[in-house]
């Protein structure tokens, strides 16, 4: 049962959670296995993913696999804090168009925050609820001024909240059941240069900037086989993110200006329509004996059906402010392994590869990712019979993403060039600390 003063103390600890969360709004980060991110500051990090829906050993399974509720003692707190850093330079290639320059636009990611706070009570022993929150779909890029791609993007946010209330029963001894709904507040911010052509005007501007609110569900099952082993099987539905934002140009030459007002393209209203993608999971969890555990993970994600992202125009002859790009569904695995070495301490890490979302061997520069392979390792403390924490590590590896956009007309006659080059050895690196806490 919550004691009033547990309480008092798990609300503030909430609100700080919150504060750090809401603050991924502002930044963020794409990765493989589309831009749905597994790292929200849990011991997931540690462990790549591996076990995700099967694990179910603190309150991060509200997030993960909402049956899993059932496992847990009394009522349970986790707030996770993350940072990550992305390396992600360009490099130009030789069949870039000269009129684009050769500035490689910096480090597009660099440093950012992240986080979650996962919370678990029980109404009953069999009968549990619970809330979560954390950003896991996303990105987040910023190129400099004067780079090569800036007719394809500049700046991008294109960013997720999950706020999710969840309940949970168990059947019986061996097989429980959860569900709740995924309550998503999107952020769309994207910004691009226009090619003016006239000498004297320098660059123009495109921005987009909109939210939305979407609404989908998540269902978990548990099935406890013995003592030692246990399955999962969760499902994470759709949900539609209907960014529509006018068109706000500005430092437009006369002429381009002129032109996009009579293709009626000035004052359009842009529909960028997202689909945050429906996935399914299946994980595993065996003691093997009192030291050692597995965990491993296979998952599928539908981003064929992500929709219209990347926003540009060619100014001679401007015909749509969005490009059509097809996006491939992917695959996820996971495998990995838990050691105790005490009483106190747990060693987790684990291996994970996901699969390209991005058809052929190139990607947009306004999406740069692909397939990854993830590294994790960490470490749990059992400080006391109330509190634990712990720390984690994971790379991240995405590889070599080449980059070939080709323009209909040069840059001199206002179109937005051939953009040829490649992002070489893209990784990503990520730190959590997770504390956690039982009532």
């Amino acid at each position: 049962m919550v004691t009033r003063q547990g309480a008092i103390r798990g609300t503030k600890l909430i609100l700080i959670v919150l504060a750090l969360c809401l603050g991924v709004l502002g930044t963020g980060s794409a990765m493989a296995g589309g831009l749905l991110l597994y790292e929200v500051g849990t011991p997931d990090v540690g462990l790549a993913s591996a076990g995700w829906g099967a694990r179910a050993q603190d309150a991060s399974t509200v997030f993960t696999n909402p049956a899993g509720m059932t496992r847990l003692d009394g009522s349970q707190i986790l707030l996770g804090a993350q940072a990550l850093y992305g390396d992600y330079g360009f490099s130009v290639g030789p069949g870039t168009s000269p009129g684009l320059g050769t500035g490689d636009g910096g480090n597009p990611i660099g440093w950012l925050p992240g986080g979650g706070a996962f919370m678990s009570f029980s109404a009953s022993p069999d009968f549990k609820f619970g809330f979560a929150m954390a950003g896991n779909f996303g990105l987040s890029e910023k190129y400099d001024d004067n780079w090569a791609g800036r007719y394809y993007v500049q700046e991008a946010t294109l960013l997720g909240m999950s706020f999710l209330p969840s309940v949970a029963y168990k059947v019986n001894d061996k097989f429980s059941v959860g569900g709740g709904l995924n309550v998503m507040y999107g952020i769309l911010k994207d910004q691009v240069a226009v090619n003016n052509v006239a000498p004297g005007f320098g660059d123009g501007r495109l921005e987009l900037d909109d939210t939305a609110w979407g609404l989908g569900f998540n269902l978990g099952l548990l099935y406890q086989l013995s003592a030692d082993t246990r399955f999962s099987f969760t499902y994470n539905s759709q949900v539609d993110l209907d960014f529509s934002a006018p068109a706000e140009f500005s430092n437009l030459a006369p002429g381009i200006s002129t032109l996009l007002s009579n293709r009626g393209m000035l004052n359009a209203n842009v529909d960028l329509g997202v689909k945050v993608p429906q996935q399914v999971m299946v994980s595993a969890f065996h003691q093997l004996n009192t030291r050692w555990a597995v965990l491993g993970s296979v998952g599928w994600q539908q981003w064929s059906k992500f929709g219209k992202v990347e926003v540009g125009v060619d100014s001679n002859n401007p015909t749509s402010l969005t490009t059509d790009l097809d996006y491939d569904d992917t695959w996820h695995a996971a495998l990995g392994a838990q050691y105790s070495m005490s009483d106190a301490w747990l060693l987790n890490f684990g291996v994970a590869y996901d699969s390209k979302f991005q058809g052929g061997s190139t990607v947009s520069p306004m999406l740069p990712a692909n397939d990854a392979w993830r590294f994790g390792a960490g470490v749990q403390n059992q400080y006391s019979k109330t509190f634990s924490w712990g720390v984690s590590a994971e790379y991240a590896y995405g590889g070599t993403l080449d980059v070939d956009k080709r323009s209909a007309a040069p840059v001199a006659l206002g179109g937005r060039g051939d953009l040829v080059g490649s992002y070489p050895d893209t990784g990503m690196f990520f730190v959590a600390f997770n504390f956690n806490w039982r009532f």
